[in-house]
């Protein structure tokens, strides 16, 4: 993955450096941020380097996302000192002045902090990739094979050795490539030309308003914002008029929220709620103000976040047991090579042939085909899914989707439709009323700023639902747009006096008002009572019932607007300023509220009941309210027994937050950095492979962390580079098919896994123990490898396996005793039929105690040839073979072709040129018996192996 050189925020004596020194706060600050737990100094060019050299053979600290990291610890303290303090403390803080930073101290702290970047990023070289991909124990092992069988003028085998590792080298290096550019865009979120106010003159200062780079923004310069302006840093506010922000590139709520200068926060305030608190990264909407940065560069929030894309990959069992029987198989390979050239040199005194034949035992001992297998079935796997619409980015993405058995989910878009439809139109007694829905209809038809979706919903119901509410009758005068401070838009519309429509008063000119309620009620002195036909004063009471009804409205997963309305007389309107809002929009009339809701897909609940029986559990993780998430997860079948939310979260202690996460199905309102802890604590704790579906900025964490990123085609960019898989339909199903392909992926390599280390373990040590009895080769260098190759070409068919339904209903991962006990099983097996074939060609066919050398190695390679071939029958399934289960057409084709090329050869003339000699019919009667024997024999041990393993380990 990415290698990032981030800078360390707040180094151990420099984080606040550029505080006053004589300034008690700063010592609390400095104390309270960057006191070492261990009581250790961590630095050391040494232990570093000693460190980083043995990385590579040692897993990295176990990350279980239970508490937050040093980093973000230290910026949550940052900011919230900052956050509690008056104004002219802050400017105490980061030694800055009300009039700014003069250009020769800016210039200073320039230099001393470096460029104004969140991420300091370098991308690992080509070579430095290449070496990577080509750093694997099989690749080094065939490489060095391949290298003696040259030596030794066995060139054919070599080239296929090289050509197997330029394939698994490509492969991977390909893929790192590809992803190691990934974290590079989130620097188009913060590069933008900032004004920022400047004091210049050495006697009298004057203020100056300069605009200069992002980059070149320095802790304790005042910066001064409006609408569409990017945030350059972490920034205290100074002053703010009608100040919204737009924070969803953190939170991922598309909703803006308020930010004011004059609150004062306490600790118990979520970090991103602060309001007086803007950070690098998030937008203006609407409103003007003035800010001082208090952090840039990598000591701002979002680096603090953001800084650990690529650093928390969990290990990928699959590799490590992979790597684990790599270094077995070359400590084997090492002790039998070894022995078996030492024997065969003080049997015979020829070191050539001794080490050619060890050579030769070697390369059967080593699963060359390997590499070849693993990403055959992973592109396979990937063709099958991109025929579901998905883009596969990473190959090992689909072995662990096979793995996978919890699929961490957002809402929005994914279980739901992501449009609101239009459910229900009540007076502020929460009965339906047509009324209300008729000035909402009038509000949404007549405005002419741009239409929202909650606008389409309302004329959709109105038009689907057969109400007439006659349009053509009504004028629009002038209108009030919408705006992110007020949250609500007001149109004046003309009528004639109409007594058939009903509730319509006897004038020709009214306001309609409609937006998010609290912002309708703060412009309401009346409600109406339709039932009583009076228009009443808006009482404590009124407004505690209004709030009651909205309340269980929205504890259903509703989303609510605010209806109201205001009679205008002619001469009092021609004499109003429109441009006076606050008079035109006050005195009005609550009506009511208009319910709306985001539908679940159809497809959702079909698809994760399809998962569930998969056994993958769903959990929702969401910056959305609970309330919405909770309803949501009830329509689509997702249980709620167990929510949670983020400020829940940040308030529990490690084992109670590893607790809380194991529950809960619903976890809502979460930051970032909370859904990277999440997943971080189910992969470590729970010990689970975790899937993440997820689309936008605030995803990232989780997607880079989790074993599986997905992601969806219209996600940001910054997702989509993370991301291992791409829908490119925001359907569930399609993950479905994925798990599926996943399983069998996984399934058909562990075959071959048993395959080769049953196979060549048990073929070596048949080899030593048939070298010890006859005192000669049992095979020749050369018949040895024609054996192992055509062995090795009959493997190519087993992608293309299937594998029982059993094995696909439940998640598939690599265990590390279930390997080792299997080939305890199941490994003596097979030496004891080649020692069946030793006794059984020594006693019928030897003449005087002496037995043929070409008759015992024909013998022998067939025999071996055929029990490497049939073997694979015995151990890709639990039933009985071709009689409860048989494998696919492709791997009993390979099978039959195989067996007939082995049988063929000790007869052909190439055959007699490898110096084997024709076979008696009724040594293959022998071989009837003993397969058969074989398969009975195996299949016993085989259900013995299946009962003890699964009721004892």
């Amino acid at each position: 993955m990415e290698r990032f050189k981030f800078l360390r925020f707040f180094s151990f004596r420099t984080q606040l450096d550029f505080l006053p020194c004589s300034n008690p706060v700063r010592e609390n600050l400095i104390n309270g941020a960057t006191t070492d737990t261990n009581g250790e100094h961590r630095d050391g060019f040494f232990s570093n380097l000693v460190d980083g050299f043995l990385r590579r053979f040692k897993s990295g600290k176990k990350i279980d996302g239970g508490s937050k990291t040093e980093e973000e610890e230290k910026v949550y303290s940052w900011l919230y000192a900052l956050a509690r303090s008056e104004i002219y403390m802050a400017f105490e803080y980061v030694r800055s002045t009300e009039r700014g930073l003069s250009f020769t101290e800016a210039e200073k702290r320039l230099k001393e902090n470096g460029p104004n970047t969140p991420l300091e990023y370098t991308f690992p070289s080509s070579w430095h990739l290449l070496w990577s991909a080509f750093f694997h124990p099989f690749n080094i092992i065939l490489i060095v094979l391949s290298a003696l069988s040259y030596i030794t003028s066995d060139n054919p085998n070599g080239c296929i050795m090289l050509i197997l590792v330029f394939i698994s080298v490509s492969l991977r290096f390909y893929q790192e490539y590809g992803s190691s550019k990934a974290a590079m865009q989130l620097s188009e979120y913060v590069r933008s030309p900032v004004k920022v106010q400047r004091c210049a003159g050495r006697v009298v200062q004057t203020e100056l308003i300069v605009q200069v780079d992002q980059r070149d923004v320095v802790p304790g310069d005042i910066v001064i914002f409006e609408p569409g302006d990017l945030f350059p840093g972490d920034v205290r506010l100074l002053t703010s008029k009608h100040l919204v922000v737009s924070q969803s590139s953190l939170t991922g709520e598309s909703w803006p929220t308020e930010k004011t200068a004059d609150a004062r926060e306490d600790r118990s305030t979520p970090l991103l709620e602060l309001k007086n608190i803007c950070f690098m990264g998030t937008n203006v909407v609407s409103g003007t103000g003035t800010g001082l940065v208090v952090s840039t560069g990598s000591k701002t929030y979002i680096s603090a976040v953001f800084s650990t894309i690529g650093k928390h990959k969990p290990a990928d069992s699959f590799e490590k047991g992979i790597r684990h029987i790599s270094y077995v198989l070359v400590g084997v390979m090492l002790l039998v090579v070894t022995i078996m050239i030492l024997v065969e040199y003080f049997t015979f005194y020829d070191l050539s042939e001794s080490t050619l034949f060890g050579i030769s035992v070697a390369c059967a001992l080593t699963p060359q085909m390997l590499p070849l297998i693993i990403n055959t079935s992973l592109a396979k796997g990937a063709l099958a899914m991109a025929m579901e619409r998905c883009i596969v980015k990473s190959l090992s993405a689909i072995r662990d989707m096979g793995s996978m058995d919890i699929l961490c989910i957002d809402k929005t878009g994914t279980l739901t439709m992501n449009r609101a439809i239009m459910v229900n139109h009540l007076d502020s007694w929460g009965a339906p009323r047509e009324k209300v829905l008729h000035f909402a209809f009038l509000n949404s038809y007549f405005k002419s700023d741009q239409k929202y979706p909650l606008d389409d919903a309302i004329l959709a119901f109105v038009y689907t639902n057969g109400y007439r509410f006659q349009p053509s009758k009504w004028r629009k005068t002038d209108e009030i747009p919408f705006d992110f401070m007020r949250r609500r838009v007001s149109v004046i519309l003309e009528t004639e006096s109409n007594p058939e429509v009903r509730n319509i008063q006897p004038f020709y000119r009214f306001i309609i008002t409609k937006g998010a309620l609290e912002d309708v009620l703060k412009v309401c002195s009346y409600v109406e009572n339709v039932d009583m036909g009076e228009i009443t004063a808006v009482s404590a009471e009124h407004h505690h019932r209004i709030l009651n009804v909205v309340e269980e409205l929205r504890n259903e997963g509703l989303r609510i607007i605010g209806v109201a309305i205001k009679n205008l007389q002619q001469t009092k309107i021609s004499k109003q300023n429109m441009e006076n809002e606050d008079d035109v929009e006050s005195d009005m009339v609550f009506l009511g509220v208009i319910a709306f809701f985001d539908p679940p897909k159809d497809s959702a609940k079909e698809a994760l009941w399809r998962l569930a029986e998969k056994g993958v559990k769903a959990k929702v993780l969401t910056g959305d309210s609970l309330s919405l998430a909770i309803k949501i997860c009830k329509e689509v079948g997702i249980r709620t027994t167990h929510v949670t939310t983020g400020p829940e979260l940040e308030q529990l202690n490690q084992e109670a937050f590893h607790e809380k996460v194991k529950k809960a199905t619903v976890l809502a309102r979460l930051t970032p950095s909370q859904k990277l802890r999440v997943v971080q604590s189910l992969q470590s704790v729970g010990n689970h492979v975790v899937g993440f579906l997820g689309d936008g900025i605030n995803d990232s964490l989780a997607l880079d962390a989790a074993n599986v990123g997905i992601s969806v085609d219209s996600a940001a960019s910054v997702a989509k580079d993370l991301a291992d898989i791409i829908l490119l339909e925001k359907d569930l199903n399609v993950l479905v098919a994925g798990v599926e392909q996943g399983r069998l992926t996984f399934g058909n390599t562990m075959k071959y896994i048993k395959l080769s280390v049953i196979a060549n373990l048990g073929s070596v040590i048949s080899l030593f123990i048939v070298t010890l009895a006859l005192r000669f080769e049992p095979l020749t260098p050369i018949q040895l490898l024609v054996q192992n190759f055509l062995y090795s070409v009959g493997q190519i068919a087993i992608p293309w396996d299937r594998m029982e339904e059993d094995y696909v209903k439940i998640p598939q991962k690599w265990s590390v005793k279930s390997l080792p006990m299997f080939i305890l099983w199941n490994g003596p097996v097979c030496t004891l039929c080649d020692v069946a074939t030793l006794l059984f060609v020594w006693f019928y066919y030897s003449s005087g105690g002496k037995l043929d050398e070409s008759f015992f190695r024909s013998a022998y390679f067939i025999q071996g040839l055929l029990m490497q071939t049939l073997i694979f029958h015995l151990i890709r399934t639990e039933k009985i073979p071709f009689i409860m289960e048989i494998a696919s057409w492709p791997v009993l084709a390979s099978t039959v072709v195989i067996s007939a090329i082995g049988i063929a050869i000790p007869f052909s003339i190439i055959g007699h040129f490898m110096g084997f000699t024709d076979l008696p019919l009724s040594y293959f009667g022998f071989l009837v018996v003993l397969f058969v024997g074989y398969f009975t024999v195996g299949q016993i041990v085989k259900r013995v192996y299946i009962m003890v393993y699964k009721k004892w380990l």
